[in-house]
């Protein structure tokens, strides 16, 4: 069971990845930076599990996952601002927060081979602080790119969460730590979906129109 979600993930992770890149190239404005981060998500998560496959260690892969989703999420929202106010704070949040892990690297190297908590818990409340802005901009307005954002808040929130208990319970059984990586697994299933109504929502009836035509 564990590995049907992981693999219904990696799957609706490659579907969107082909129907947000095919609707790129109908409606560019505000979707170049999200179809690079599928693209980034879907070619690391492949790499790890090929790593995960061959016994090597990929903690290296899932924190260079982090730092490039914060830059090309952060990216994603920028594009979406409405303010030159709002773009400034991003841009100098993402700034900051390469800069924070930088140092915390520099510091300790070994960090970068390790589970890093804290690294997680920057990036991505970072993120979420980044979509939340834009829910807030589209309150009134048109509701652009919402499942998408509602989506990977839950996710960022409920992996977070995971993460710090799957830490805090390293020294209880198996079975418990693997139930932690489950939940964030069926975490990943329930974004993609949201990513996927979003397109089927905001993007299909342009495709089809384009199709028609």
């Amino acid at each position: 069971m564990d590995d049907f979600i992981i693999y219904s993930g990696y799957l609706l992770l490659l579907v969107n990845l082909i129907l947000y890149s095919y609707s790129f190239f109908i409606k560019k404005k505000g979707i170049s930076f999200y179809v690079v981060f599928l693209v980034f998500s879907f070619l690391l998560q492949m790499i790890s599990e090929v790593l995960f496959l061959l016994k090597m260690n990929n903690l290296v892969l899932f924190n260079f996952f982090f730092i490039g989703q914060m830059v090309l999420l952060g990216l994603f929202y920028n594009k979406l601002m409405q303010t030159i106010r709002q773009k400034t704070f991003i841009i100098c949040s993402i700034i900051l927060g390469l800069m924070v892990l930088s140092v915390n690297f520099f510091l300790e190297p070994s960090q970068f081979f390790k589970f890093n908590l804290f690294q997680i818990a920057l990036t991505s409340l970072l993120v979420v602080v980044f979509a939340m802005m834009h829910l807030y901009n589209i309150l009134a307005g048109e509701k652009e790119f919402y499942y998408v954002t509602i989506g990977m808040i839950i996710y960022l929130l409920g992996s977070t969460v995971l993460f710090f208990v799957g830490n805090l319970t390293i020294g209880l059984s198996t079975e418990f730590k693997f139930f932690t990586w489950t939940l964030n697994a069926i975490l990943v299933v329930l974004n993609q979906l949201f990513v996927l109504f979003e397109w089927k929502n905001s993007f299909y009836k342009k495709a089809v129109q384009t199709k028609l035509c």
